[in-house]
């Protein structure tokens, strides 16, 4: 029924939002119908809360890749029970997606039941297998991933996500939201080592807030960045990271060699920064010298008082 609807072969660009209980037989026929759109090249399905499984996920997948010109997807999943195969399965499929270069991804899950369940763990491992096998399309130029999870990527991780989008050498505008994932020092810096071979870098949104970098994750972090040489716009959320005075003074430093940057939204809310760290942060910024737009929150539960 939903392929009769949908058989147009002339279509260029569909948009769907479907909160109902499609199930992995409502996915699969969606995606079935889909394919035979030889001309989509547009995309946004929002799926969420919709009982997906394993089998839905890995048939939509399946049947998106016969899509060949497919350029813009934007696939929302979260909310669902895809699983660790379902995960594996869509991220293998849609790699072969060859002329996709502007991709959206929500699989983020809001449950927080059976938080240490093994099978949690495994599932984490294939999501993040997924999403690398889906960064080994180096066409990419756009890429939003949207990862608030409650049973933690950790340091590995993050590195290996970094990893992953080192192949993506033609990526421009990158957005990752991680918050809430147990990331320390080692993962935020491995994060960002990996997105120094993407050259073409310019628009990065990097949200890390309520994990533990720490002062040395923040330094590491403004360093790494520096050696994305055509970074223009950045926003930073590091909120509730305990990165403390030493933290933002690093950043700050480490930030004023990011020659090209020209805007700058910079959250730090919640880390215990003090009149010495808060002053050191706009010592340093004050050296780029193509910086223009600057947004900077500093909430705190305390006052920061400056010495006039």
């Amino acid at each position: 029924m939903m392929e009769k609807k949908i058989h147009k072969k002339y279509i260029k660009s569909q948009f769907y939002k479907i909160f109902n209980q499609i199930g992995d037989e409502g996915a699969s026929g969606l995606g079935s119908a889909l394919a035979n759109c030889i001309n989509l090249s547009n995309l946004t399905l929002n799926l969420s809360d919709n009982q997906i499984g394993a089998i839905g996920a890995s048939g939509l997948g399946s049947a998106l890749a016969n899509c060949i010109n497919l350029s813009n997807l934007r696939l929302d999943l979260s909310s669902n029970q895809i699983g660790a195969i379902g995960a594996s399965g869509l991220g293998s499929a849609l790699a072969n997606c060859i002329n996709l270069s502007n991709l959206t991804l929500r699989l983020g899950s809001y449950y927080r039941i059976i938080l240490n369940s093994p099978i949690f763990k495994q599932y984490t491992a294939y999501q993040w297998y997924a999403l690398a096998r889906l960064l080994r399309l180096s066409r990419l130029y756009r890429l939003a991933c949207f990862w608030k999870v409650f049973f933690k990527i950790g340091d590995d991780g993050a590195s290996g996500l970094g990893s992953a989008l080192a192949n993506c050498i033609n990526l421009s505008n990158l957005t990752l939201q991680l918050s809430s994932n147990q990331i320390g020092a080692n993962g935020a810096s491995g994060l960002v080592a990996g997105l120094t071979n993407c050259i073409n870098l310019s628009n990065l949104t990097l949200g890390l807030s309520e994990n533990q970098i720490g002062a040395i994750g923040a330094s590491g972090l403004g360093s790494a960045l520096t050696n994305c040489i055509n970074l223009s716009n950045l926003t930073l959320g590091l909120s509730w990271n305990e990165i403390g005075d030493e933290g933002a003074s690093g950043l700050g430093s480490a930030l004023a060699n990011c020659i090209n940057l020209s805007n700058l939204t910079l959250d730090l809310s919640y880390n215990q920064i003090g009149a010495e760290g808060a002053s050191g942060l706009v010592a340093g910024l004050a050296n780029c010298v193509n910086l223009s737009n600057l947004k900077l929150k500093l909430q705190q539960k305390q006052f920061i008082c400056f010495g006039l």
